[in-house]
């Protein structure tokens, strides 16, 4: 089993935006600091999860469950009911990357227990901008 945790940064005055990809797997983790090409946070958050699907589609095999936890509500609530008005392009192309894995599960987490994606994502702000 992989879990995955995803979450965006954005700076407000800018829009720039990047995101923290945490995958950990058997006791080991996958940590990774990405630019954003986003420039609001609700779409840099289905952004970070398109890429963290993309990163771990390199490590891992078809055949695995994945666990996904977001903190943002709307990436997951999208998910869940496969529809997001604004984002379905989003929706679309991640359900697509889900699929290629036997069981995924989307989970949402409060802010607080996502402190490894989030610091990840900070960190990438101050090192892209």
């Amino acid at each position: 089993m992989f879990k995955l945790y995803t979450d965006a940064a954005t700076m407000n005055n800018s829009g720039n935006s990047s995101c923290g990809i945490l995958i950990v797997h058997e006791n080991q983790q996958y940590q990774y600091k990405l630019k954003l090409e986003s420039k609001n946070n609700h779409e840099a958050e289905f952004e970070a999860c398109l890429l963290g699907f993309k990163q771990l589609e390199k490590l891992i095999k078809s055949d695995d469950i994945v666990v996904y936890y977001t903190d943002s509500k709307i990436v997951h609530e999208s998910l869940e009911k496969q529809y997001a008005k604004h984002f379905q392009d989003y929706v679309d192309k991640i359900l697509n990357e889900q699929s290629k894995y036997s069981l995924v599960i989307n989970n949402w987490i409060e802010d607080t227990k996502n402190e490894g994606a989030h610091n990840l994502a900070t960190q990438a702000l101050h090192l892209f901008y």
